[in-house]
Formats: C-alpha cells, sequence, structure tokens
C-alpha cells in the first residue's frame, strides 16, 4: 500500500478516537472560539506529527519502552489530566469574560504538552501507527510520505472538530458555554480517575 496512505490511516487512527484531549479540543472551541480552538487542534496534530516520525524511526524499541513503563505512564498522565480537569472546574470565568481571551500560543503548547502525555496517543501509535510503519520498508521517501500523511490527517481531523464545535459555540450564550466549560473538565476528571482503576 502507498506509504502516503498508509500514514494518512494512521494519523486518522490516532485522530478520530475521541478521549480527554479530544473533549478538551471541544471545549475550547465551545468556549473560548475558533481562534483558540485551531491553536489547540495545531498542538495535537504537532505532537501526532512527531510520533509519526518516531513511529519510522525507532518504533520498536519504543514500543517495547512504552510497554515496559506503562504503569508509570498511565499514572503520570492520570495525575496530568485530572489536574487540568480540576482546574477547569475551579476557574470561575466573570461576567464580563468573552471568547478567544485565551492566548493562542499558551494553548498551542498546553495542548501539546496534554497530548504528548495522554497514555492513549501513546498506545494507539504503539499498537497502530508502528505496524503501519513497519510496512514503509527503509525507504527515506517512503518514510516522509508515511510521516506526511500522519500529520495530513490529524491537521484535518483537528481542524474539523476545531471549527464544529466554534460554530456551535456561537449559538450558546455566555451561561450555557460556562456549564460547557463545567461539563468538558468534570469528564476529563472522570478519565483521569478511571485511568488510576
Amino acid at each position: 500500500m502507498n506509504a502516503f496512505l498508509l500514514g494518512a490511516l494512521a494519523g486518522l487512527a490516532v485522530a478520530m478516537p475521541v478521549g480527554p484531549v479530544g473533549v478538551l479540543l471541544m471545549r475550547a472551541g465551545l468556549v473560548d472560539g475558533l481562534r483558540v480552538a485551531v491553536a489547540a487542534a495545531c498542538g495535537i496534530a504537532t505532537v501526532d506529527l512527531v510520533y509519526g516520525v518516531v513511529a519510522v524511526a525507532v518504533g520498536a524499541p519504543v514500543s517495547r519502552l512504552v510497554e515496559l513503563h506503562e504503569g508509570v505512564i498511565r499514572s503520570v498522565c492520570a495525575s496530568v489530566l485530572v489536574a487540568v480537569g480540576v482546574y477547569g472546574l475551579l476557574r470561575r470565568p466573570g461576567p464580563d469574560d468573552t471568547r478567544e481571551v485565551t492566548s493562542s500560543h499558551g494553548t498551542y503548547l498546553r495542548f501539546v504538552g496534554l497530548t504528548a502525555v495522554n497514555p492513549l496517543t501513546a498506545v494507539t501509535f504503539t499498537t497502530v501507527a508502528i505496524g503501519m510503519a513497519a510496512g514503509v520498508g527503509g525507504s527515506w521517501s517512503a518514510a516522509v510520505a508515511f510521516v506526511g500523511g500522519v500529520g495530513l490527517a490529524s491537521v484535518a481531523w483537528q481542524l474539523l472538530l476545531a471549527a464544529t464545535s466554534a460554530l456551535v459555540g456561537l449559538r450558546i450564550p455566555q451561561s450555557g458555554r460556562r456549564w460547557v466549560s463545567m461539563t468538558g473538565s468534570a469528564v476529563v476528571v472522570l478519565v483521569g480517575v478511571a485511568l488510576f482503576v
């Protein structure tokens, strides 16, 4: 199969299941608007692209490393998710808060960090993307095509989520956005707690 298509399939396999980071992305679109959601989407896609590079460069050793330390990785990631969710629950926007006041640069970096430590992303890449990357062979051009497919598929899907949630958010009043924000944060806390079990 074409290396670019393999990469695109791997990118979609990682991006499409909506986990805690996907929930936070949609929350950003609903609450903070398109600019912030696009920054979040680009942060997620950046990590997927880096994971794609890792998959074709040193996939097997990384896969073994993740398997050996899965418990520690899961605990650290669960702690981060719970902390992020609790922060979102405790954050009380004032009545004069408006959409799109959050820094895009800060949002991008935050989502890079959240995606990098998300165990669901790491596990999916070790099981799906690394397996697909093995079919690329030793060709540099095929490896570049695979990584390009991963990055393009991921950013396209994340931008679709960002744009859709931002459009829906335009129809939600300020009070409704507060409820959406709290619900999204609560979901992230629950996912983090579930990872401890």
